[in-house]
């Protein structure tokens, strides 16, 4: 497969992680902390669909809910330029990865917000809003978990482990790491210096 090609507008950062890391919270209090926008692709697929992602699971099927979820990941990482927060299953599209690695080649931040999944479940609730742990919540829970890590973890520029801390510390931890080293900006370009030997006088 191809990778799409770079683009010049892009996220200032990318979320990605399973149910209960705090990719929507997070994202938008990252976003408060850099002055940029929020955005979910969730939210993008409800607004695109008429519906919330469990009823287009329950009415359409999960097939139609992967094919809104890749539109609407290739259509913000084109054009947005703020916070955005990926779906936790986003990542398993083939396509979805490939555009996520461009983007990093490109310079940018693909963030795993990594969770355990005992501060997951006091999170999520595993209620009947997440369709892929209706059952038995906490066995498909890591049942999803162990298939996506190995993904997560590939596609990922940053980690940032979420348990015991409150979004507002993951955010702060997240804007940290994406602020330029001190002095970066006040580096002499090599291309302009001067090549003249100095007097000894």
């Amino acid at each position: 497969m191809t990778a799409p090609h770079a683009r010049a507008v892009q996220p200032a950062a990318v979320l990605v992680g399973p149910p209960g890391c705090g990719k929507s919270t997070v994202g938008r209090l990252l976003a408060g902390r850099l002055g940029l926008r929020a955005r979910d692709t969730d939210t993008d697929v409800e607004t695109t669909a008429g519906k919330s992602v469990a009823d287009i699971f329950l009415e359409d099927g999960e097939p139609v809910f992967r094919a809104l979820e890749r539109e609407a990941v290739t259509t913000a990482l084109a054009v947005h330029d703020g916070v955005l927060a990926l779906g936790g299953g986003a990542v398993l599209d083939e396509y979805t990865q490939a555009a996520l690695e461009a983007y990093a080649a490109a310079g940018g931040q693909v963030v795993f917000l990594d969770v355990s999944l005992a501060h997951a479940a006091p999170r999520v609730g595993f209620n009947q809003s997440r369709p892929l742990l209706v059952g038995n919540p906490r066995a498909r829970w890591q049942a999803l978990m162990t298939e996506r890590r190995p993904v997560y973890e590939r596609l990922a520029t940053l980690r940032v482990l979420t348990d015991a801390r409150t979004p507002g510390q993951v955010a702060d931890e997240i804007a940290r790491a994406l602020a330029p080293a001190p002095g970066a900006e006040q580096a002499p370009d090599p291309t302009t210096a001067d090549d003249h030997p100095r007097s000894t006088e």
